[in-house]
This record gives C-alpha cells, sequence and structure tokens, in this order.
C-alpha cells in the first residue's frame, strides 16, 4: 500500500497545477479579471510559467493562483499542497518549525504559508449550528495568561481575570466554532449563543450561571452538575465539548509550546475544520478544503517591520478580491 504522499501532485509542479485546476475550475478554466471562460486558451512556449492561460475577452493573462491564499507566492505549488496537507491531516496543528525542517523552506516562509492556509480556512456567512433534533453543546475555558496580567495571588498565579477566556459551541455529529473573549460574562455568551445557534435546537452546558439567559434563544437548555459528581443524564452531557478543549489544549502545549495573545485566534480555524472534516479520509479533506468557496479572495499579507530573524514588530493584513462570479 503506497503512501498518500507519493502522489504525483505532491512532488510534480504540472501535477500540482493541474490537481489545483481540476477542484477550483471543475467545469473549465475562469478568468479572474473579467469572468469569461469561452475564449480561454493555455499558453505555451518555453518562456511561459507554469498553468499560464490568456482570456481573449479582456486580453489578460492568468493562472489558477489569482485571487487565492497562493497569489503572488514565489513557492512552487507542490510545496503549497505539502503544506495543505500536513495542516488538514494534524489533529492538533503543526508548527512553522516542523514545516520549515519538513518542506526544506525558510522559517519566515513556512510562517506566512500557515497563517494563508489558516485564513483560507476560517469560516465566511456562516449558517446558525443546529436546528430542529439537534444537540450543541457550549463550554467556556481558560488558557494562558493574557498579556497583562493586573491581579495575581501571593504564590504568583494569575485568577481567572487574568487568563485568556475561550468559548466552544459543538454540534454533535457536526462542526465546532470557538470564540476569544476579552471576558467571559453573562452578556457576552448570551449573544454568542443567540447568533450561532438555531432557535430550534437543543443546548446542553454545565450549571455555569453564563447561560442562565440561553434558554430565551434555543428551544431547551439542560445542564449537568459537575460539583455533585454528575457528568451524564441520559443524552445530557457536555463530554463533546469538552473532548474538543482537551485537543485544543494538547495542540497549544505540545505542538505551538507558546502563543501571543494576538495569534491564538489563528489557530481557531483549523481546529474547527480539522473537526468538520474528521471523518474524511487526508485525501478527501485536502481536495474539498480546495473545492471550498472560501479560498477565493483571500490574500493574506504580512510585511515585517524589520530584516532577518531579529525583527519581532509583525503588521498582518488582508486584502480581498472581488468574488469570482459564477459561471454563466
Amino acid at each position: 500500500m503506497s503512501s498518500i504522499l507519493s502522489e504525483p501532485h505532491f512532488h510534480s509542479e504540472e501535477a500540482a497545477y493541474a490537481f489545483v485546476e481540476a477542484r477550483i475550475w471543475p467545469e473549465g478554466a475562469v478568468c479572474p479579471h473579467c469572468g469569461g471562460f469561452e475564449r480561454i486558451g493555455k499558453m505555451g512556449g518555453k518562456s511561459t510559467r507554469i498553468g499560464t492561460y490568456k482570456c481573449y475577452q479582456c486580453r489578460k493573462p492568468f493562472t489558477v493562483k489569482v485571487g487565492t491564499v497562493f497569489e503572488a507566492s514565489h513557492v512552487p505549488m507542490h510545496l503549497w499542497l505539502q503544506a495543505m496537507f500536513l495542516l488538514s491531516s494534524s489533529k492538533k496543528g503543526i508548527s512553522a518549525n516542523q514545516l520549515h525542517r519538513t518542506l526544506g523552506v525558510t522559517l519566515k516562509t513556512a510562517w506566512f504559508m500557515a497563517h494563508r492556509v489558516r485564513e483560507a480556512m476560517r469560516l465566511v456567512g456562516f449558517e446558525p449550528m443546529g436546528g430542529a433534533g439537534s444537540i450543541v453543546e457550549a463550554d467556556e475555558t481558560y488558557f494562558g495568561d493574557k498579556e497583562h496580567v493586573t491581579k495575581r495571588t501571593k504564590k504568583g498565579k494569575s485568577g481567572l481575570s487574568g487568563k485568556r477566556a475561550i468559548i466552544a459551541l459543538v454540534e454533535r455529529g457536526g462542526s465546532a466554532r470557538t470564540f476569544f473573549v476579552e471576558r467571559a460574562d453573562k452578556v457576552t455568551v448570551t449573544s454568542i449563543v443567540s447568533a450561532n445557534i438555531a432557535r430550534e435546537s437543543r443546548l446542553m452546558t454545565d450549571e455555569s450561571k453564563l447561560y442562565g439567559s440561553a434558554l430565551d434563544h434555543v428551544d431547551s437548555h439542560e445542564a449537568v452538575r459537575h460539583a455533585s459528581g454528575e457528568y451524564a443524564r441520559g443524552d445530557v452531557n457536555t463530554n463533546t465539548v469538552e473532548g474538543y478543549f482537551s485537543v485544543f489544549k494538547r495542540g497549544m502545549k505540545g505542538i505551538y509550546q507558546h502563543c501571543s495573545e494576538k495569534h491564538l485566534h489563528r489557530n481557531r480555524p483549523v481546529l474547527a475544520a480539522l473537526r468538520g472534516g474528521r471523518h474524511f479520509p487526508n485525501g478527501v479533506t485536502l481536495s474539498l478544503a480546495l473545492r471550498s468557496r472560501r479560498w477565493f479572495g483571500r490574500r493574506f499579507w504580512a510585511r515585517s517591520s524589520g530584516v532577518g530573524a531579529g525583527a519581532t514588530r509583525t503588521r498582518s493584513g488582508l486584502s480581498r478580491r472581488a468574488s469570482l462570479p459564477a459561471r454563466r
């Protein structure tokens, strides 16, 4: 049995472009500049870049990378696919240092590639979770100290007010969403529940008072009392969301070692996407990721304020192109 990493698109640049084109353009090439598809030809010649097409309606050349996270990158396409595969198949994530060692690129390039892929995995225009008969579990946790801790105990430890608050919603047998908030209070939790969970859903939490007003926004609200030693009552439990937090914390402690507060939210899309595709084989997960419309219009730029490894200040931004028009 051969390894999936022996597939041609992970090693050949021509095969890599063909693999991406088949998933982003399933019905044929579409010009990202004018939206035309009728008068498009593939360019040849010794000096022509791989995968270059020309639209004879607007007279502009293009490749499948235009308007996606691959645009304006000098990294070969087959290395992009290797990075995507590693990120989409690693349950607890993969660090930029590991990508740097595995792919043979510089650390700055690996960091940049990882952030582009994570940004492309972020949900856009999502619908409410759950629905009639569906169960959504909610819970909150605290991980790592904030950048500025104002209160500490006599032993020098920070209380919950000095920790980073994280709220998660997990649909049983479905997707998950994570929210990093400045403070986990009743108002914040209620707004997250009302905006992200369908009113017909069943909500299950622990006995925390943060969810006291949740019943106004869902069909039913049931809770288990952990303080009394109750962890399950029939189908009422929070085991799914607690397992989700367990994977998140193991990844943060074991894979990344440290993550600053300003970058903590960037690991959220990967974990949620991995949960959504956890039942698919790795190759299928990669194909589904490339088919997603979330790749279009996403160009993540990071401009370092210094040169070399000593540069510490980084300004990140996101430039969006207009979404590609639907094929007529």
